[in-house]
């Protein structure tokens, strides 16, 4: 039972970064005023939403329940992020290396969970976590394009 317990509380917690990373991406898109970067940060906030609920299914397979919510640590990003757009004279480039800063960050934690040596995931666990970084590393790169073209 501890696996499971310990298993769904990891998850939890990637649940939270993600319900962050989903608030954050929606106000990146209303936080910016080019078409092409506001649909990018829309996509992502919708990815990051479909992440959400494969994970708390992933949570309920454990027989747990989800949790609800962001996390604080989310909120100050978000906040830092708008507060950053007010002083940037390019709003675009700051947003996009913010989500820069928080897609490394996403997937160091997928990482973190991949390669936890204290138990063996589950396949379809692994899979989810798998599938889901590597999306989050394309996120990453295309940001990084996008910030190259309105610096």
């Amino acid at each position: 039972m501890e696996y499971t317990v310990e298993m769904s509380n990891k998850l939890n917690e990637l649940l939270e970064k993600t319900y962050d990373a989903e608030k954050g991406f929606k106000q990146a898109a209303e936080n910016v005023n080019n078409p092409v970067i506001q649909k990018f940060f829309k996509e992502r906030a919708n990815q990051r939403y479909d992440f959400g609920h494969e994970l708390k299914k992933e949570i309920r397979a454990f027989g747990q329940d989800p949790d609800k919510g962001g996390s604080t640590k989310g909120t100050l990003h978000r906040n830092w992020m708008n507060l950053r757009s007010y002083f940037e004279s390019n709003n675009e480039e700051a947003m996009l290396n913010e989500v820069e800063r928080g897609e490394k960050e996403a997937i160091n934690t997928y990482n973190d969970i991949i390669n936890d040596k204290k138990f063996v995931l589950p396949p379809s666990t692994e899979n989810l976590l798998m599938k889901q970084r590597n999306a989050i590393r394309e996120t990453l790169d295309t940001a990084s394009v996008y910030e190259n073209a309105v610096s």
